[in-house]
């Protein structure tokens, strides 16, 4: 069988192994730590806690069942989930608590109640943005930005009348102030800008789209949490052949000509027809390909946002918050200007609550919660984080105990923390950056690395530094598009 290497076994990592099992390739996915995952990975606390490490929001499940099809399997047989009720808990510090059903009706009228935003106006914003996704997604997310088949497409009619309105030439900010007045609702949208790791008052209004996932399709919880999608699909991927090699550091992609032909890592050398990295783009050029021409305008665009991680044993349960909770900064502008100009924190900073154990119980002792805080933060550029931690927890305590009322330093039984250095080093992320480049310019989506390289047949890059970007949505595309890429061959795994 024609073979084929994957680096790296984050959710892009694994698609891409799945897919190319289906294409007939026997394939190896050889992975640095010990387990697979990426940041999608979990890990338990003393006292007994569980936490998923880094991802927690899902949007579009239909990706990952997508996957399970492919391999002519049910996917409920492997993988379920849930629709959420309630999207995000909002609280801002005028004392405003919003509750973001899923459903676009209810949210609209929460808006109208809390914020006195006229519900009319808020479905005619969501209505607009969900026709300009479904123009759009299918050139942009859903095929490579770097061939032409792509702008020869008949998708291309449906997008080429959505530009006009996509907002390339001018920011989420600017746009969202100018639908709606309310200061509250516009940090509200603003925030999408975070989900790849930009800044709202610079990324273009194209990002604006963002909100119709949560709002229009809906956003949904897994079965023993986010994790559990890494986990259904290794096991389908190991149902199809692939091979994951656990503890196995890729030390070089081998190259002959111009051609990439295998890997190699201390324990051998694997020969391949297709080699696709899952690793960050930065030290896939960097570290696995020395002696090959890097795209410098590339790799030098500026890095997305990281994350600060404070995982929190709470020895009490909260009613009034969900699985996902926001508490906002008085002045957002300047908590992004903190992390994107200053590359700091903010005094200031609003906080991200992720509890799990709302929705799945063993995840916390009886009468206790798994609370995953995090605060957008700069990518690692050698700033004092260990002041940083210990500045921004009592920010972060500060804020949330006078929102909710109690003293919550008083109530963490257990800690762990994660810091851009930690993510850097446990998952190859360049600097930290969560997202890869940022999307700060207008441009930003062009600029992103291809999901193949001109310069070497039979090399091709998924995950969250390449296109389409980060988060699980888009690193589930870029497997879809890098292996689309790839050629069949003549005997197809048989399914």
């Amino acid at each position: 069988m024609a073979k084929a290497v994957v680096i790296g076994s984050g959710i892009g990592g694994i698609a891409a192994a799945i897919r190319l099992a289906v294409k007939g390739y026997s394939v190896t996915v050889l992975e640095a730590n010990a387990s697979f995952g990426g940041k999608m990975t979990q890990f338990t606390l003393p006292g007994g806690y569980r936490f998923d490490a880094g991802p927690s929001l899902f949007t579009l499940p239909q990706l990952v069942d997508d996957l399970f099809t492919l391999a002519g399997r049910n996917p409920k047989d492997y993988f379920r989930y849930q629709r959420l009720p309630i999207v995000t808990q909002y609280f801002w510090p005028d004392g405003t608590r919003l509750t973001a059903h899923s459903s676009a009706q209810a949210f609209a009228q929460e808006v109208e109640t809390k914020l006195g935003i006229p519900q009319e106006q808020l479905h005619r914003h969501l209505e607009k943005v969900a026709r300009l996704y479904h123009a759009t997604a299918h050139t942009f997310l859903h095929k490579s930005l770097h061939k032409l088949d792509t702008y020869l497409s008949p998708d291309v009619l449906k997008t080429l009348p959505a530009l006009p309105e996509l907002g390339l030439t001018t920011t989420m900010h600017a746009a969202n102030a100018r639908a709606f007045s309310d200061p509250r609702l516009v940090q509200l949208l603003d925030r999408y800008a975070t989900y790849n790791g930009s800044d709202p008052y610079q990324a273009p209004g194209t990002l604006n789209l963002i909100p119709h996932l949560e709002f229009n399709i809906g956003a949904f919880y897994p079965e023993g949490g986010i994790f559990a999608i890494a986990q259904s699909l290794v096991r389908l991927g190991e149902e199809l052949g692939v091979e994951f090699r656990y503890n196995e550091l890729v030390q070089e992609i081998i190259t002959e000509g111009s051609r990439a032909t295998g890997v190699r890592t201390p324990q051998g050398t694997f020969a391949a027809e297709v080699v696709v990295s899952n690793m960050d783009v930065v030290p896939t050029y960097r570290k696995l390909l020395p002696h090959q021409s890097a795209p410098e305008r590339t790799l030098k665009q500026p890095r997305s946002s990281s994350a600060l991680i404070y995982y929190w044993g709470i020895s009490r349960t909260f009613p009034e918050l969900d699985l996902h909770n926001i508490f906002f900064s008085q002045n957002y502008q300047q908590e992004f200007e903190h992390i994107f100009q200053k590359e700091t924190v903010a005094q200031d900073p609003t906080v991200y609550v992720n509890i799990t154990s709302k929705y799945t119980p063993s995840d916390a002792p009886a009468g206790h919660e798994n609370w995953f805080v995090m605060v957008n933060v700069p990518h690692n550029a050698g700033q004092d984080w260990d002041e940083l931690i210990t500045q921004t927890r009592q920010a972060v305590i500060t804020k949330v105990s006078k929102a909710l009322g109690v003293d919550l330093a008083q109530l963490i039984t257990t800690e762990k923390v994660w810091d851009p250095r930690g993510i850097e080093a446990d998952t190859s992320s360049f600097a930290g950056a969560l997202y890869g480049s940022s999307s700060n310019n207008r441009m930003a989506a062009f600029l992103r690395h291809p999901n193949f390289t001109s310069k070497l047949k039979g090399l091709y890059f998924v995950g969250g530094s390449v296109h389409p970007g980060g988060g699980i949505p888009l690193c589930l595309l870029s497997a879809k598009i890098a292996s689309d890429l790839v050629p069949q061959v003549s005997a197809a795994v048989r399914i």
